[in-house]
């Protein structure tokens, strides 16, 4: 919610949080059995290495798994490595946007 522009969303029902840049989602977090899961874009070559490197990382859930992946956010992976990756699908959902819509950013 720190990133400029984010809103919080509920478009799937109360839930699944939905994070959005200009209307452009670069995550969703929901809670299965109390464990939070998150769905965040990222570059399709890093995504297969982080599901290789990672048990608790999967393709994405519900989403474009070429694309997303699925962070289970049980304790296993670093806040470093959880906040690097936000930043990552933050990044490439802006990147993606036409030009002057990155320059309200």
């Amino acid at each position: 919610m720190a990133k400029p522009r984010v809103v919080e969303e509920t478009p799937f029902g109360p839930e699944v949080l939905v994070y959005k840049i200009l209307g452009k989602i670069f995550a969703t977090l929901g809670f299965k059995d109390e464990v939070g899961q998150m769905n965040l874009k990222c570059d399709p070559e890093r995504a297969s290495q982080l599901r290789d490197e990672y048990e608790t990382i999967l393709p994405g859930y519900h989403m474009n798994k070429k694309h997303w992946n699925t962070l289970v956010l049980d304790g296993s992976l670093s806040s470093y490595l959880v906040g690097e990756l936000i930043d990552h699908s933050y990044q490439l959902v802006v990147k993606g946007m036409p030009q002057k819509t990155r320059e309200i950013l």
